[in-house]
C-alpha cells in the first residue's frame, strides 16, 4: 500500500490539475485581489468611496433586498468569494485550507467544491428569508448584504467534523487534537466576529453549518449531491477544451492470460503504470473506500513488486 499513499501525498500538492482546494483558496484569492487593486485606483484619484461600493463592491455581494437581488442574481455565487476586510479573508483561507485539507484526505477530491457551494447558498438564501420576515430588519433590508465565504467554510468545517470527528491533528501534542475540538474553537471565533444584531449574518452560518452536515448525512445513506455538481463541471471543462480526447484503452491493454494449476485461463489484471496512475486518479477524486476489489488488488500487487 506504500505505492499508494505515496502517489496519493504526491498529487495532492500545489499547482497540480484538479486540486479543489487550490482551485478554491486561488478563486477567492484572485477576486479579493481585483476587487482591492480596484477600491487603491478610486482611492488614488481622490474619488468618492461610496462609489466604489455602489459602482463596483455592491456588484459581486448578496443584497438583502429581492428586489435588487433580481437585477444581480449572480451575487447568490459571486458573494461567497467576495470580501473587503484583509484579516477576516486571510482567516477564513487559513481555515478553508486546514479543513479543506482534511476533507480532501478522508473524502477525495470531489466534494469539497460542492460542499463549499452548498454551505454558500443556504447561507445567501436564508440571509434573505430572514430579512424578508424579521420585522425588526425591515429598517436596514435598502442597505444591508452579505460577503465572505463565511457560512461555506463553516459548511467544510461541520461536513469534514461529521466525517471523522476524531480525526486527529497535530499528533506531536499529546497524540493529538481531536478534530471536533478544532471545530468548536473555530464556531466560536466566527460567530463571536458577527456584528452584535446581525441575525441574518447568524442565520447565514447557521445554514451553512446544517448544510454541511445534511451533506454528509445523505452521502452516508448512498446519496451523493456533489455528483451532478462534478458532471457540470467536467462539461464545462470539457465544452471549452474541444481538443482533449477521453482515452479509451483496448481489452488487449486491460488483461493477459496467465497459467494457473486449476484455472488454466484466469484473467488477471495488468499492472501498467497507466493503470496505477488511473486508479490513483479515482483515490484522488473519490477517496479510496470508492476502489473496487480489482483495483484494490492491482495497487497492492503493483507495492509488492516494488519492494522486490
Amino acid at each position: 500500500m506504500r505505492v499508494m499513499e505515496d502517489s496519493y501525498r504526491k498529487k495532492m500538492t500545489l499547482g497540480d490539475d484538479g486540486n479543489a482546494l487550490i482551485q478554491l483558496v486561488v478563486i477567492n484569492a484572485v477576486l479579493f485581489v481585483i476587487l482591492k487593486f480596484i477600491y487603491v485606483i478610486y482611492l488614488l484619484e481622490s474619488l468618492n468611496m461610496d462609489a466604489f461600493y455602489s459602482n463596483i463592491f455592491n456588484w459581486f455581494v448578496l443584497p438583502a433586498s429581492l428586489d435588487k437581488l433580481s437585477t444581480r442574481p449572480w451575487t447568490i455565487l459571486t458573494y461567497m468569494f467576495s470580501d473587503q476586510h484583509v484579516f477576516r479573508f486571510i482567516a477564513n483561507m487559513f481555515w478553508l485550507w486546514g479543513f479543506g485539507y482534511v476533507l480532501q484526505d478522508l473524502t477525495g477530491n470531489r466534494k469539497l467544491v460542492p460542499i463549499y457551494i452548498y454551505g454558500g447558498v443556504a447561507g445567501a438564501l436564508f440571509f434573505m428569508l430572514v430579512y424578508a420576515f424579521l420585522p425588526g430588519l425591515q429598517g436596514r433590508l435598502p442597505t444591508a448584504f452579505l460577503a465572505g465565504a463565511n457560512p461555506a467554510i463553516v459548511a467544510v468545517a461541520v461536513a469534514t467534523t461529521t466525517v471523522a470527528p476524531d480525526y486527529r491533528i497535530f499528533p506531536m501534542i499529546n497524540g493529538g487534537i481531536p478534530l471536533w475540538i478544532l471545530t468548536l474553537v473555530y464556531l466560536l471565533i466566527n460567530f463571536s466576529s458577527i456584528p452584535y444584531g446581525d441575525s441574518g449574518a447568524y442565520a447565514a452560518n447557521l445554514s451553512g453549518a446544517a448544510a454541511g452536515f445534511f451533506f454528509i448525512y445523505r452521502l452516508r445513506r448512498g446519496h451523493d449531491g456533489s455528483i451532478w455538481m462534478n458532471q457540470f463541471f467536467d462539461w464545462c471543462n470539457n465544452l471549452f477544451n474541444p481538443d482533449r480526447k477521453k482515452k479509451g484503452r483496448l481489452p488487449k491493454d486491460e488483461f493477459y492470460y496467465k497459467v494457473s494449476g486449476t484455472q488454466p485461463f484466469k484473467k488477471i489484471p495488468n499492472v501498467t503504470q497507466q493503470r496505477i496512475d488511473e486508479i490513483l486518479d479515482k483515490i484522488n477524486q473519490q477517496g479510496y473506500r470508492f476502489l473496487t476489489d480489482e483495483e484494490k488488488e492491482i495497487l497492492k500487487r503493483a507495492a509488492d513488486e516494488e519492494d522486490l
